[in-house]
């Protein structure tokens, strides 16, 4: 992997009574970063540039080196914001940040005051991305992950994570009163980083001056707004004063119970991460029920109600308990969509966690099916809506592998088991199989892949599609997804 291994700039250190710049705040590595990137990139603004900035693969073939891995948890731990400094951060200039990846740069020709149809924020979901994409819309998320550094971390002990993270989380907390703070300590997702930073996600629990300002200058009248939630149950444990704590998360495809009482994937993940199982210490305060760390804060719901009414918007919630829920309904949305044009719709491109480019896919003509990663459980959810649906053609896949080995991770001949359900050749790509599971690819590998599958601009290329309506898209959502579980609307 090439990553830079400098220590951050004089300008982005701590400086009493000084904000830290939003780029050095926003985890460079957390999906709703990416998923900003992607989303401004597609739209023809900043955020393309933040693709060139993630890593490169390293060498294909077996398990990385302790080495390696200790490097990587190095250089996350220059990358974090120190301790002491999270009182420093400013969740307004980070939101400010977020609208103006989607400024274009000099010498575009889109003119800056282009009016969006519509704007689609929440949580950080592949598919709300591809939807976006398709209206022609914004996507901004409703919370931002940073890490704070940690010394002399474990990777084996989250009361001691929780006792170094509470104060930093305070800090940041008291600082910016519009948000909620969610440590959240999960070695298995994070390997070694885990010991060498605190994984805060900052929730806003009010709408940022800089996302009502965006909202009111750059989308057309009555353009609705579209808010996806992550609903997906998970305990937590609640330390009051807007400041909660979370062992694990949904995405690692573990039980909550598994962190716990540490079961056998958890102690796997452990010793790859240099640590022991049986010096597993759980919090000694028993945890609530709660929802993931990404879900918005209720708060935040009804204060986006409110601005929505007060300027002639309609604002639809659209809640998911399965990842793969909202991921069948906009491809179905999206297959409906490219058939009433009279355009084919047989070509199916099955993204993975940050592998993913709605560009290429709008413009090849692709339907896109997002699983948030590499697990059993989202490979198999793909393989049931294929088995169920209308058979296309062609089926390519994109794997994003997830750097583990676990008896919850997909094996490869899972992954390609999707692209037999073409009626013609699929593909699997295989840059991803070398090593996986392990192994870390840049998102701008699934440019490459596209283009390499489709050409660069497209062989298939049609005249542009008119945005997809965004009555078309709700309705089309509502239909869809209450067979599937998802709620809202």
């Amino acid at each position: 992997m090439a990553f830079d291994q400098s220590v951050p700039a004089a300008a982005d250190r701590a400086r009493p009574g000084a904000a830290l710049s939003a780029d050095r705040v926003v985890a460079r590595d957390s999906l709703g970063r990416v998923l900003l990137a992607v989303a401004a990139q597609t739209l023809g603004g900043y955020g393309g540039q933040e693709l060139d900035r993630l890593p490169d693969p390293p060498d294909p073939g077996g398990a990385p080196s302790a080495a390696f891995e200790d490097a990587l948890a190095h250089v996350a731990a220059h990358r974090a914001v120190p301790w002491e400094a999270t009182g420093e951060v400013d969740a307004e200039t980070v939101a400010a940040w977020i609208v103006a990846q989607y400024a274009r740069p000099a010498g575009r020709r889109v003119a800056a005051a282009t009016a969006f149809p519509a704007a689609v924020l929440g949580s950080p979901h592949g598919a709300a991305v591809h939807l976006a994409a398709a209206l022609g819309a914004p996507w901004l998320p409703t919370a931002f992950d940073l890490a704070a550094t940690w010394p002399d971390g474990s990777v084996d002990d989250p009361d001691a994570a929780l006792r170094h993270g509470i104060a930093a989380a305070d800090r940041l907390r008291t600082a910016n009163p519009g948000i909620a703070v969610r440590q959240v300590y999960d070695p298995v997702l994070r390997g070694r980083a885990a010991g060498t930073t605190v994984a805060l996600v900052a929730r806003w629990r009010r709408v940022p001056r800089a996302y009502q300002r965006f909202l009111s200058a750059r989308l057309a009248p009555g353009a609705p707004l579209l808010l996806v939630s992550d609903a997906r149950p998970w305990p937590v444990f609640d330390l009051g004063g807007g400041l909660t704590f979370q062992l694990g998360g949904p995405a690692a495809g573990l039980e909550p119970d598994d962190y716990l009482r540490p079961g056998p994937d958890l102690g796997q993940a452990v010793r790859l991460a240099g640590g022991e199982s049986r010096r597993w210490h759980a919090p000694r305060i028993a945890p609530a029920d709660g929802t993931a760390e990404y879900g918005p804060e209720p708060q935040l719901v009804g204060e986006l109600r409110r601005i929505a009414f007060a300027a002639g918007r309609s604002l639809h919630q659209v809640r998911y308990g399965r990842p793969s829920a909202l991921s069948v309904a906009v491809a179905e949305v999206t297959r409906d969509w490219l058939a009433a044009a009279g355009r084919d719709d047989g070509r199916l491109l099955v993204g993975c966690g940050r592998l993913l480019d709605p560009s290429r896919a709008l413009r090849t003509g692709l339907v896109p099916y997002w699983c948030e990663s590499a697990l059993r459980g989202e490979v198999s959810d793909a393989e049931w809506w294929l088995a169920g649906s209308r058979r296309f053609d062609r089926v390519d896949v994109l794997v994003d592998p997830p750097g583990r080995p676990s008896s919850v991770i997909a094996p490869i001949p899972q992954w390609r088991a999707l692209a037999w359900f073409g009626r013609r050749r699929g593909s699997v790509d295989r840059t991803a199989l070398r090593s996986y599971p392990y192994g870390v690819l840049p998102t701008r590998h699934a440019a490459r892949v596209l283009g390499g599958l489709y050409g660069d601009p497209p062989a298939v290329a049609s005249p542009p599609l008119p945005p997809l309506p965004p009555l078309v898209a709700v309705t089309g959502l509502a239909t869809v997804g209450r067979a599937l579980g998802l709620t809202g609307f």
